[in-house]
């Protein structure tokens, strides 16, 4: 008898339960799993889609509220209610991950375009907001911008986590939300950190890109010249940004924007102060910073305090105030180095495009947009078309039953029931089901003669506008140009100006360039401010005798026109006296020290006067004025106005104000010169536009205070007016001999000082310049020793040798001087 085989099953494969049980290596196992983690955590929590720039919290946030109708037209919502609303429905993770992803679309300061409007504290760069139950949201006029063509059939939907509903795989996104918010994110392997952008700006080179596809990215640049960061600050090297730009990945390095200037009451103190911080900081981390850098390591010296007057009427203002002779400049040096007032952002635009994570450079990513425009806008016309259609046939149908009314009527009322009426009308008149069913459905009250009038305005209507649709629909211009309005459109309401200043060039350069020059601390040695005649305000290194003279010497001088020069002291202050008859203290530690390289010394150095004191359009810097001790033993201020005036000002300053007037000045008079005075003993001169040179003692006008217009200095024939004014030294040959410099523009002369006889005050003066054929008055004129002319850029013009003749008629030249000063040494 044969043996039965038997089938012999390994009870071991299964457990207690009867459950059938696997044998897998752990090896497999693990690198499966995590593979499936990495795939889920890539794909489904940290990386935006490149299309609408959102990840999936941040799109079910958006889609939760708009399907419960929290948008802007209505109140606001407990955020605990909207985060439980998506954690039930859309996103199956920890209500505290949902809430600070809402957070962030609810920070201005995170944002370029917040994309919630969040009503409570939503938090700062040093703080986090308050729990959810004690804040309120609703959706910004921003956001509906994302979702506001989600009921059209624009993209595709998928389930939920559970089936039970449906999500939008993406928002249909009418502006480039990804550059214009950025994203940072950290998957598995990989992670993105992608900076904002001005919203304006991108949507400028993605309508350049509509109509020119194969735009290069030094064009895109032309309208997005670099990042635009929601705090604004200072972003260096746009070198780098291009590097971004092309390959996805570059460093660009931002820094705060800052304000220096004296501290109010606090006799020649400096302050810095923080405007603008760089973004993701807050003046907290700032503020630990210096105080770890002050006590602990000691590597930042010279601050005396800082304060964080920040508030909600003048925005981020962190006050750090630098002790007595500290170069501010030297000390924000260091605060760049050691402090987050300097951080560096790692761009990493790494974005999922069809579900695959790719790194993209800034017109790739653009593409991708407008790939995805072009998608929701045909949907969205082929979606209205279709309803239009449907909406017509229906109107077509009630236009043809109009017609004929009474018989419908009759067939309706002679019909069984309501299937033989809908065959009958179907049959008798051609009409299709959905017609015959829609008329069987309207009341008898829609069948009147004024509604047929507004069915066939309503049928010309959709008639028009599926013809406008198709048209779309079959032309890709007509499209692309559609995509390009809706883009303009957007900016035209939501477009704000740049926040952040770019500076070009490469970083290292910037950076280098960017370093003060100079010690932290400055003596209070002695120095002189210097003014020149195109504006510049500087100061020299601290000086003495032996220096001076070994500059006289052996020093070379670029062709640089000076007006006026005051002896004062590193730590010292000066007055700036200005065209419009007002004075300003300003102090001389933050002025520009004059380079000096082998010898040669240039004011091209300066800083403009405009940067320094808060000059009216059409208003200057005439003149210098010293104060403190190097004041003393003098008369006053000397200025002498368009309209012939003269007048000392007493050095009699207002002690707690730092901005005053020197003069009264009439109507339509300004102040052509202002020039200190030494003792007295200098010679007043004026030089009119008609060539008439007045020179006086100065012993000859009274001192007066400060609301004093004045006395007559020189007697104006009709339509002339003073084109300089000056105080000249004739007993100081150690400066050279004072000379006149006269020029129409087509003629310079000069003459020797000397050569011009003193005459009283209120006088006409004397010839100073003969015109030739053509010329009608001076255009520039000044007396001083050794002059030199140059060009309102500070250019170099040669002037003529000197003529012995007063009223000569001057030598020809090619160019003209704009301007006229003396040198500061000379060889």
């Amino acid at each position: 008898m044969a043996r039965r085989k038997e089938n012999k099953v390994d009870l071991s494969s299964f457990d207690q339960a009867g459950a059938r049980v696997f044998d897998n290596p752990l090896v497999t196992e693990v690198s499966d799993s995590y593979l499936e983690y990495a795939f889920s955590v890539i794909h489904s929590r940290a990386l935006p889609d490149a299309r609408d720039g959102l990840k999936p919290v941040h799109r079910r946030i958006l889609w939760s509220m708009y399907e419960q109708g929290y948008r802007p037209d209505r109140g606001h919502v407990k955020s605990a209610r909207i985060v439980g609303d998506t954690m039930g429905k859309y996103h199956p993770h920890g209500d505290t991950a949902i809430y600070d992803a809402m957070v962030r679309l609810a920070q201005d300061f995170s944002l370029n375009v917040p994309l919630i409007d969040g009503h409570g504290n939503f938090g700062s760069p040093d703080d986090g907001p308050a729990a959810s139950r004690y804040t309120e949201a609703r959706m910004s006029r921003e956001a509906m911008l994302l979702v506001g063509e989600l009921g059209e059939d624009t993209v595709d939907v998928e389930p939920n986590y559970d089936g039970s509903l449906t999500q939008p795989t993406v928002l249909p996104a009418a502006f480039p939300n990804l550059l214009v918010n950025g994203a940072s994110g950290i998957a598995v392997g990989m992670a993105t950190n992608m900076i904002p952008h001005n919203l304006a700006e991108v949507v400028s080179a993605a309508r350049w890109l509509i109509n020119h596809p194969d735009a290069t990215l030094d064009k895109l640049m032309e309208y997005v010249p670099g990042p635009d960061l929601p705090t604004g600050g200072v972003l260096l090297g746009l070198d780098e940004v291009r590097r971004a730009y092309e390959t996805g990945r570059g460093v660009v390095r931002m820094r705060g924007k800052v304000e220096i200037g004296p501290i109010e009451g606090s006799r020649g103190r400096q302050a810095i102060t923080v405007v603008e911080l760089p973004y993701g900081v807050g003046a907290e981390k700032v503020i630990a910073a210096i105080t770890n850098e002050v006590t602990k390591t000691k590597r930042l010296t010279g601050i005396a305090d800082v304060k964080d007057l920040t508030d909600r009427e003048s925005g981020t203002r962190l006050v750090i105030e630098c002790k007595v002779g500290v170069n501010p400049q030297a000390l924000l040096a260091d605060l760049y180095r050691l402090t987050p007032l300097e951080q560096s952002f790692g761009v990493n635009n790494l974005v999922l495009v069809d579900g695959q994570p790719r790194t993209l450079g800034l017109k790739a990513l653009l593409e991708v947009f407008l790939a995805h425009r072009y998608e929701v806008v045909t949907r969205r016309s082929s979606f209205r078309r279709r309803k239009r259609q449907e909406r017509l046939h229906l109107v077509d149908g009630l236009l043809i039953a109009l017609l004929d009314i009474d018989r419908v009527v009759r067939l309706i009322r002679g019909s069984d029931d309501a299937q033989a009426a809908k065959d009958g009308l179907m049959s008798q008149f051609g009409l299709s089901d959905i017609q015959a069913t829609y008329i069987l459905d309207t009341p008898l009250r829609r069948l009147t003669k004024f509604d047929r009038i507004e069915l066939e305005a309503e049928q010309e209507r959709l008639r028009t506008e599926i013809a406008e649709l198709s048209t779309i629909l079959d032309d890709d211009k007509v499209l692309k140009k559609l995509v390009s309005d809706e883009l303009a459109a957007v900016v035209k309401q939501f477009g704000t100006e740049r926040r952040t200043t770019l500076v070009d060039g490469d970083l290292k350069e910037v950076l280098a360039a960017s370093a003060p020059a100079g010690p932290l601390e400055v003596a209070d040695d002695p120095c002189q401010v210097i003014l020149s005649a195109t504006g510049l305000v500087a100061r020299t290194a601290a000086e003495s005798e032996e220096s001076s003279e070994g500059r006289r010497r052996n020093g070379r001088v670029k062709h640089d026109t000076v007006r006026a020069i005051v002896h004062s002291t590193a730590r010292g202050r000066v007055l700036l006296v200005t065209s419009a008859g007002r004075a300003f203290k300003v102090d001389v530690l933050p002025l520009p020290v004059l380079p000096e390289q082998a010898g040669t010394v240039s004011l091209r150095g300066g800083m403009s006067a405009a940067e320094l004191v808060p000059l009216e359009p059409g208003e200057t810097v005439v003149g210098l004025a010293p104060l403190g001790g190097s004041a003393e033993g003098s008369p006053g201020l000397a200025l002498g106005t368009r309209q012939g005036m003269v007048k000392i000002c007493a050095p009699e300053w207002p002690v707690r104000s730092d901005e005053f007037e020197v003069i009264g000045l009439r109507d339509g008079d300004e102040v052509v010169g202002a020039t200190w005075l030494t003792d007295g003993a200098e010679t007043l001169t004026f030089v009119t536009s008609e060539a008439s040179l007045l020179r006086f003692a100065a012993g000859l006008v009274r001192p007066q205070g400060l609301k004093g217009g004045g006395m007559a200095g020189i007697n104006l024939p009709a339509g002339a007016r003073v084109a300089f004014f000056g105080a000249v030294r004739t007993d100081d040959p150690g400066h050279g001999e004072p000379m006149v410099v006269t020029s129409t523009g087509a003629t310079v002369k000069v003459t020797p000082f000397k050569a011009y006889p003193a005459k009283g005050r209120a006088t006409g003066g004397v010839r100073a310049h003969r015109f030739l054929k053509g010329e009608t008055d001076v255009a520039v004129a000044w007396v001083g020793p050794r002059p030199v002319g140059a060009t309102g850029t500070g250019e170099p013009v040669e002037l003529p040798a000197a003529d012995p003749r007063r009223d000569g008629s001057g030598f020809a030249v090619m160019l003209g001087p704009t301007v006229v000063g003396h040198l500061i040494e000379r060889d």
